[in-house]
Formats: structure tokens, sequence, C-alpha cells
């Protein structure tokens, strides 16, 4: 069985997000991918509580029947591979997150517990990321596959909601609606 994992803060999950999840499902066959919300990251702040998170996140990966969203209590890769103990799981990532890989916590660690799975997308140049790749003592557990790039972000999204802007076109129709409904993001 092929496991994909995908963590991240989610706040909120995204267009671009989605589109990481159709892309990996496809290009490593995966039979489940689980979707990670991370509680409390250690490396970004974030403006709203875990349980909405969650909750937003559940409607943007609802379509993927190979997907299932959890809560993820570790704030580190990591330690959150060593406590799901998965057997050679794909971790998703980004370019832009490959490219600071080298100063995760135990990035070598990381790459004995799963291989990556890096989204390249174009204007992002793959002869950029061999050199990250190539530094590390398994280049052999790093893929680098295509998705269809997104002119997206999280922090994108609340600066639009905060100044009354939609963002229809940026997430998922049933997250769109939650940050509407519950007043997401909207200026204090």
């Amino acid at each position: 069985m092929s496991v994909g994992v995908l963590g991240g803060a989610f706040d909120p999950p995204h267009l671009g997000h989605v589109e990481l999840a159709r892309t990996a499902i496809a290009y490593f066959q995966l039979d489940r991918l689980l979707v990670r919300v991370v509680a409390a990251p250690g490396h970004k702040h974030v403006d709203t509580d875990p349980q909405t998170r969650l909750l937003l996140a559940e409607l943007a990966f609802a379509p993927f029947d190979e997907a299932e969203v959890s809560l993820d209590h570790s704030a580190r890769t990591v330690d959150s591979l060593e406590a799901l103990g998965l057997s050679d799981p794909v971790f998703l990532i980004g370019a832009d997150e490959f490219a600071a890989f080298p100063t995760w916590k135990e990035p070598e660690r990381v790459l004995e517990l799963a291989r990556l799975g890096v989204a390249t997308r174009p204007g992002y140049p793959v002869a950029a990321l061999e050199p990250v790749r190539s530094g590390l003592a398994r280049p052999d557990r790093v893929t680098f596959f295509p998705i269809e790039p997104l002119a997206v972000s999280s922090s994108a999204i609340r600066a639009r909601v905060a100044a009354g802007e939609t963002v229809d076109e940026l997430v998922p129709a049933g997250v769109a609606g939650e940050i509407d409904r519950l007043g997401l993001y909207a200026a204090k």
C-alpha cells in the first residue's frame, strides 16, 4: 500500500494544496493520503485555532477518497513521522520548502523515515534544487514531480479577506463558505 503524507498549517487550505494532493495521488499512485493539520507549527504563526483549521482541511480534501485528514500534535516533521510509524511513506512538500530542507530538524532522519515528493512548478527551476538534493546523504530518497502552478498562498488569502475581497477563486467552495460563515481572517 502506497501512503503519502501532506502536512501543514492549512490556515486556510487553498487550491494550491488541493492541486498538490490531486497530482501526488496520481503521480505516486497513492492508496492513502494522510493530510496532517499541524496544531502548533514550530515554523510559522497561525491565525486560526487547530479545530477550525482541521474543519477547513476536511472540507478542502473531501473530494479525495484517499485523503484522511487529522490533527498533528507534532510541531516538526521528523517527530510527526516518528509518531506515525509508517512503512516508507512519501512526504509531500513544495519546491520552496525543499530549498530550506537542510535547515529542518533532523533532515537526514526525515529521509530515513520517508521519501520526499517535491512538487515543482514552472518558474521554479529544478536545477536550483539539485544542489540541495545532491548535498543530502540519501539524494535517491527525493523525487521531483511537476504540478500546475497556481498563484495562491494562505497569507495572501488572509490579506484579501481582511481587505473585504473575495477569495472564491482561491479556495474550495466549502472552505470559502466556512471562512465567510465563521468570519475568519476579517479585519479586526
